[in-house]
């Protein structure tokens, strides 16, 4: 009879040991740090999200996500990217040079995996794109050689412009190499450029010269400053009667006429693939940095009939979107 207790016992026992370890996890969970200098909710953040739930992982079980943004307001990054380095995150995500910048800058160990920055090699990021080196990896915009294109672009939408302003970032490191290359294709296509420098508290100002210089077309450079602002620059465009034109869709969605460069939801698409990659023990100088595989070209046709202007039929064909 003791002996058959015993037995119970023991098995009893052994079936709660059993219980208590299988209540705890596995294994560590990686915590996976996104910085955006924009705020929630936003449309890219979601789509990482969803590509690592794609890719299997289930957040709050195999996978933990700390987000920080920081609203609109550049200076804040320092402050957060010091954030996810002081929770010890496995991996950060992180879009565009400044946030990128202030990121490297709090860790030169803890994989960061890039999004939409214009040009990491001239920002000091990476050697080189197919190798790394370092702890930095992930996928650059190429907007520099992208200017071009956008000004052919708002050319052929709005043949009769002659001075384009192009609104800057002096605080944005790819700006330098970006505004070069659009004064020298609006040169061959005989444009005269208007450099506007914009910071954050004088949008208005600096529209004011735009005016003042009596452009007849804007061009608003890739910036999370003046994307943040893309309402208020699009409604100024259109009530000034200027055509504008960017590379992130969001401008045509707010008023611009045109927009063409690559698909942002793609990029963070892409960057869970990165995510995936490093969590499984690929280090980040041997990943080489991808250039956008698929563009999209917008085309805000309510704006254009505002504009007065007729969109040829060989543009619109071309469109991946007409806004109407």
């Amino acid at each position: 009879m003791v002996r058959a207790l015993f037995a119970v016992l023991a098995a009893l026992a052994v079936l709660s040991a059993s219980a208590d370890v299988g209540a705890q996890p596995a294994g560590k969970v990686p915590r996976v740090g996104f910085l955006h200098p924009g705020a929630p909710p936003n449309a890219n953040a979601e789509i990482f999200a969803h590509s690592l739930r794609e890719l299997g992982y289930v957040e709050g079980r195999t996978v933990a996500i700390d987000y920080r943004w920081a609203e609109g307001q550049p200076e804040r990054l320092p402050r957060l990217a010091a954030e996810l380095v002081a929770l010890k995150v496995d991996v950060v995500v992180v879009g565009t040079t400044g946030a990128v910048k202030a990121v490297a800058q709090a860790t030169k160990t803890i994989p960061i995996v890039m999004t939409v920055v214009a040009d990491p090699v001239a920002a000091g990021f990476v050697t080189n794109l197919a190798r790394p080196g370092g702890n930095i990896t992930g996928l650059t915009l190429i907007s520099p050689e992208l200017s071009g294109k956008r000004i052919e672009l708002l050319k052929e939408a709005a043949p009769r412009i002659a001075r384009l302003a192009v609104l800057w970032n002096p605080s944005n490191p790819s700006h330098d190499e970006t505004l070069r290359e659009c004064q020298a294709k609006a040169r061959s296509l005989g444009l005269h450029t208007l450099p506007v420098k914009v910071k954050a508290d004088d949008l208005e100002s600096a529209f004011a010269s735009v005016i003042r210089e009596r452009a007849s077309a804007v061009f608003v450079l890739d910036d999370p400053l003046l994307f943040e602002a893309r309402q208020r620059l699009s409604e100024l465009a259109l009530k000034s009667r200027l055509p504008l034109v960017s590379g992130i869709s969001g401008f045509a969605d707010a008023g611009g006429l045109v927009t063409y460069g690559a698909k942002q939801s793609d990029l963070y698409r892409r960057a869970a693939l990165f995510v995936d990659r490093i969590l499984k023990g690929a280090r980040p100088a041997t990943l080489p940095i991808e250039q956008p595989a698929s563009f999209e070209l917008v085309i805000n046709l309510r704006t254009a009939k505002a504009l007065g202007l007729t969109i040829p039929d060989s543009l619109r064909l071309r469109a991946d979107r007409l806004i109407e």
